[in-house]
């Protein structure tokens, strides 16, 4: 395989950076992936992982000569990052982050750039609860969304330079212009992580909490699981997101007293009308087909309760030659089993994998 890049040089070689170092470099994607930062163990841990082919200390040996530039630090340091950077930028360099938030980066991006040098934001939407090299994923970014906002004045072989590295890594690439990026994120992500902590704090805070918190089991732990997040990272993306994350928790605020009235007011069938709608929307999220979801064909299938459950009847797939979209964990019960629910982005695939798991004994039922 060719390499699509000379040198790509990633700055911030943390969970993300990290992961797209490895990609690249596992990939063959680039001919040599150069990590800058500040922190020499960190570096030095990256090159032993494998996420980076060499590191440099200072800006100026890290990005000179670079086709491509990635900044994947937090959001805050994201322009303060490229203005280190820019004065020894080859002309030529593309330039791109992985922030959550892009619209005030593309507009104080496209102020910052000299002639000759291209910025196209990017937001690949994965993660972990972790952080740092030592938690990066080679695969982290397989079948995850990966946001590019062009700004006004992005050229077409810039985006295309994004692209290639978005779908190089194994995700799904969606453009979007950097306006509708924050509104949807502030929608998605960040107003859920903002629930996520006031949940736990108003449990937290509740008289006999302890004695609560002890009984915290799957429905709970589930909803709250990215209160775990990096609390920098995430104050810093509720600051430059503000408007959009104030607009989306007005529209959360009148819902909550909507609901919190029916039960007040006792209207019964009113709340259970509410719930099914709900259900209905959530049951139907990894099929939909507006948007820019594609169509899954999905199935559900039933496992018992034992180790290496799981590899069993993906390895069978994977040797019938089926790749799996989606993987998501319905129910389990301890010692007995559970079902999980496969998606697959053709109807062929989809009805290939419920012959093939059938043959093997797994019970299955399409969706």
């Amino acid at each position: 395989m060719n390499p699509e890049f000379e040198r790509v040089t990633i700055v911030g070689v943390g969970l993300i950076g990290g992961s797209l170092g490895m990609a690249l470099c596992r990939r063959g994607l680039a001919k040599e992936v150069i990590g800058t930062g500040s922190r020499l163990k960190n570096l030095s841990t990256a090159v032993e992982m494998g996420a980076v082919h060499r590191f440099a200390l200072s800006p100026a040996e890290g990005v000179t000569g670079a086709d491509l530039v990635v900044i994947a630090t937090p959001v805050s340091a994201t322009i303060p990052a490229l203005k280190n950077i820019l004065p020894y930028i080859t002309p030529g360099a593309v330039i791109t982050d992985v922030g959550s938030t892009k619209a005030v980066i593309n507009e104080q991006a496209e102020k910052l750039l000299p002639d000759g040098v291209s910025f196209v934001g990017g937001h690949p939407m994965a993660g972990s609860e972790q952080a740092g090299v030592r938690a990066a994923d080679p695969y982290l970014f397989e079948n995850a969304y990966y946001l590019i906002t062009p700004g006004a004045g992005s050229p077409p072989s810039a985006l295309e330079t994004v692209k290639k590295l978005a779908e190089g890594v194994g995700a799904r690439v969606v453009e979007m212009e950097p306006e509708l990026h924050d509104l949807a994120m502030a929608a998605v992500s960040h107003l859920p992580h903002m629930l996520a902590a006031t949940l736990v704090n108003t449990v937290a805070g509740m008289p006999d909490s302890e004695r609560f918190l002890s009984l915290a089991a799957g429905g709970f732990r589930d909803t709250t699981r990215v209160a775990s997040g990096n609390p920098v990272m995430w104050r810093d993306i509720f600051r430059t997101n503000r408007s959009y994350v104030l607009e989306v928790l007005r529209f959360f605020k009148a819902e909550l007293e909507y609901f919190e009235s029916l039960i007040r007011d006792g209207k019964e069938e009113a709340v259970r009308n509410n719930l099914e709608r709900a259900r209905e929307i959530r049951s139907g999220l990894s099929s939909r087909t507006k948007g820019y979801l594609p169509c899954l064909f999905e199935l559900v299938v039933t496992v018992p309760d034992r180790p290496g459950v799981i590899a069993g009847f993906t390895t069978h797939l994977a040797e019938a030659g089926i790749n799996i979209s989606d993987i998501e964990i319905l129910r389990v019960r301890e010692g007995e089993g559970g079902t999980i629910k496969l998606a697959f982005t053709a109807e062929k695939e989809r009805d290939a994998a419920v012959q093939v798991l059938r043959g093997k004994n797994y019970t299955v039922q399409k969706k």
